[in-house]
């Protein structure tokens, strides 16, 4: 079995934090998102694993990632040249999957449910999805599901059937490129993965099903984000703190979990629950929680005034001004 993970999004909705980084490299937990995918697929003995991204994302996500030894996996890039859906990402690697079964993932997901869960039940499927229930089921692929299989699926619906959502995991047959390649655009403009599950369904093939009650999140939006870094940072810490040797903390006060990078300097601050802190940061007599902060942010003189919220690169807050990106309140969407 192979494994795929798919980037190519521009991430407009994270904007401006995107502008400079792939959406799929942003910190959770101060490890890129990307990372987590892998990991995953590692983790259920897949060491073969493609990415798709756009030509434009080469140079940072090569970096970033390499060839995948440092995971224990071995990578191979492919390119979607434009944002035209999941459905053409994962057309994009067909020669790659070859006549494998594939664990298909999406780059700026993250899923706690083990893809042993999917692996297992499509044995006697050509596909198997992971669903779970939302609040929001006009905001996703929603699935229509009896007993022990899928019977529709819809992208999007205005009017949902079920409030079961698609969260972005899922197993294919290498079947399923034959459905892809029938595919035209939807109304979006994009090739639907769902789309071509359907195909797949009113042929005759089957179609399993996983719904997981465990954490998942879909990074597209600073709420998201936030909540993702909060439940990931609780499964990666929980009552610990992790605070780099190479950073100094002075006369400060921190509640965990808390991860704090290298090269940071914080003086009289009360830091945490539920911040990450990637490098180069420098704070002062300030209260940070719930925060996600990028690299060489500057926060002095705020005081005893919680700041919540997401800090690009860069960002600046002395007292009551600021610059650079930043999202300065939970859930403060960008776009």
């Amino acid at each position: 079995m192979k494994g795929l993970i798919v980037c190519a999004g521009k991430g407009s909705r994270l904007r401006p934090f995107t502008l400079t980084q792939p959406k799929t490299l942003l910190p959770v937990a101060n490890k890129p998102i990307l990372f987590y995918a892998i990991e995953k697929l590692a983790d259920e003995g897949i060491r073969d694993i493609g990415i798709v991204i756009h030509p434009s994302q080469e140079k940072m996500i090569c970096g970033a990632a390499g060839s995948g030894e440092k995971f224990g996996v071995s990578l191979t890039y492919m390119y979607q040249q434009e944002p035209r859906g999941i459905a053409d990402a994962v057309a994009a690697a067909e020669d790659f999957i070859g006549q494998s079964d594939f664990i298909l993932l999406l780059g700026d997901n993250l899923i706690k449910e083990p893809l042993k869960t999917l692996v297992d039940r499509l044995e006697h499927s050509a596909a198997c999805i992971l669903l779970t229930h939302v609040d929001n089921p006009q905001h996703f692929g929603v699935a229509e599901i009896n007993e022990t299989q899928i019977i529709k699926l819809e992208e999007k619906p205005r009017f949902p059937k079920s409030n079961l959502a698609v969260v972005g995991s899922y197993a294919f047959k290498p079947g399923i490129f034959d459905y892809i390649r029938a595919l035209t655009l939807s109304d979006r403009g994009e090739l639907e993965i769902t789309d071509a599950i359907q195909r797949l369904i009113d042929s005759g093939e089957r179609a399993a099903y996983a719904i997981t009650s465990q954490h998942c999140s879909d990074v597209g939006t600073s709420e998201r984000w936030l909540e993702a870094n909060n439940w990931m940072m609780n499964e990666v810490y929980g009552e610990k703190n992790d605070i780099s040797e190479k950073s100094t903390l002075v006369n400060c006060t921190v509640h965990a979990p808390v991860a704090i990078g290298s090269g940071c300097v914080l003086k009289n601050c009360t830091i945490g629950p539920f911040v990450s802190v990637m490098s180069g940061a420098h704070l002062e007599e300030c209260h940070l929680a719930h925060s996600i902060l990028l690299r060489d942010v500057t926060i002095r003189g705020t005081g005893k005034e919680v700041l919540a919220g997401i800090f690009g690169d860069e960002a600046s807050i002395t007292g009551s001004s600021a610059t650079g990106p930043f999202a300065p309140k939970i859930g403060g969407d960008q776009g």
